[in-house]
């Protein structure tokens, strides 16, 4: 048996995160879009193609909707290295007047620093914003991460259905596509 004092300290996570990354602007959308793109075409059988609009449309910060955060490249500030992104979906406890913060891992990629340290970073930066909980589906490349991070597995079977297209049998780690 776990006491919510042993939970709280095993869970707990740092102040600040270890690396740079900013909130992603208007000005990095060019460069979310280059590195997000190669990323997605690079690794994954099933993605979206997005365009400059999409991904500003998609990942540009808004307030109790999506939050992502980049790093830039130290000699050239207009060539982002690394994102995270991620999605709140809050929810109402049921019979209390209360409400759950969760947020939702997006798209990341990390090219300069290992996924498990943009992970953690992005649990730091999302309890700086007051989320609650936060998730991770297991696609993409997000399986490197979730046992080291203490994530716990769910019950839930994500399946999808892409009506109309004929397509293989995928694992998990070959879906680059997040459906909100």
């Amino acid at each position: 048996r776990m006491t919510m004092a042993r939970m709280q300290k095993l869970y707990k996570v740092a102040k600040e995160p270890k690396h740079a990354l900013v909130e992603m602007t208007e000005e990095h959308v060019g460069g979310v879009h280059e590195l997000l793109s190669n990323y997605l075409k690079s690794k994954f059988l099933l993605h979206v193609n997005f365009t400059k609009e999409e991904v500003a449309h998609w990942l540009l910060p808004r307030s109790s909707v999506i939050n992502t955060y980049v790093l830039v490249d130290e000699n050239d500030k207009s060539k982002v290295t690394d994102m995270v992104s991620f999605y709140h979906l809050p929810s109402t406890i049921l019979n209390k007047d209360e409400t759950l913060y969760a947020a939702y891992s997006y798209y990341n990629v990390a090219t300069t620093m290992d996924l498990t340290d943009l992970m953690r970073d992005a649990l730091i930066l999302a309890n700086s914003t007051g989320i609650d909980v936060f998730n991770a589906l297991n696609l993409m490349e997000n399986e490197s991460f979730l046992t080291e991070l203490k994530f716990g597995k769910g019950d839930g079977n994500l399946q999808y259905y892409v009506y109309n297209w004929s397509s293989p049998t995928m694992k998990p780690a070959d879906v680059g596509l997040v459906l909100l």
